[in-house]
């Protein structure tokens, strides 16, 4: 009989010690492996802006145009993007990439998007490619997306992005700072 009880003791001991340390190795703070801003800018065709322009809107919903957003809060558009990326805030600075992909946005009563796209660099300080996925509620000051891979310098890359908008000049023009922190980084051989 004490046998048994002390092979309870020893199991419940044991169970104890393992959801500690199982508890203590989930809620572990982290540094980001990588830290970068860049800034990337949108423009966005208007009906007369075709040689500026970086985006489009390529669907809209029945009682919208193609040339001019929605109301309300733009919902139902659906952009298209290839937008210059900065090391700056300056639009005339040397590009060091393309930030491609598409964002819609999806409340109607709330100036919301949701952002699907991929940082394209072709300098010599970055290779390859990051790539971002997430919602985008446009009123907050910033508001953080996932970053859910990456190629080349930035293989396999895991992280978040905060946004936050730069500038902004009505319906056409945009620029969005975004600080890049990735928690998993791979070094390629």
């Amino acid at each position: 009989m004490a046998s048994k009880s002390l092979f309870i003791i020893l199991c419940f001991l044991l169970l104890l010690l393992s959801s500690i340390s199982a508890r203590s190795y989930t809620h572990r703070v982290r540094d980001p492996c990588k830290e970068m801003v860049f800034y990337f800018h949108d423009i966005v065709y208007n009906g007369e802006n075709y040689k500026n322009a970086t985006s489009a809107i390529v669907g809209a919903p029945e009682w919208g145009n193609r040339t001019i957003m929605s109301s309300p809060n733009n919902f139902g558009d659906l952009i298209v993007f290839d937008d210059p990326i900065t090391l700056d805030n300056n639009l005339h600075s040397p590009p060091i990439g393309r930030a491609q992909g598409m964002y819609f946005y999806d409340q109607k009563d709330i100036f919301s998007s949701w952002l699907g796209f991929s940082f394209v660099f072709n300098n010599t300080d970055y290779k390859g490619s990051l790539n971002f996925a997430g919602h985008d509620p446009l009123m907050n000051k910033t508001r953080d997306i996932s970053v859910i891979g990456g190629t080349g310098d930035f293989f396999m890359a895991r992280g978040i992005a905060t946004l936050s908008t730069d500038a902004f000049e009505g319906s056409v023009y945009f620029r969005l700072r975004v600080h890049v922190k990735l928690y998993e980084c791979w070094k390629l051989l």
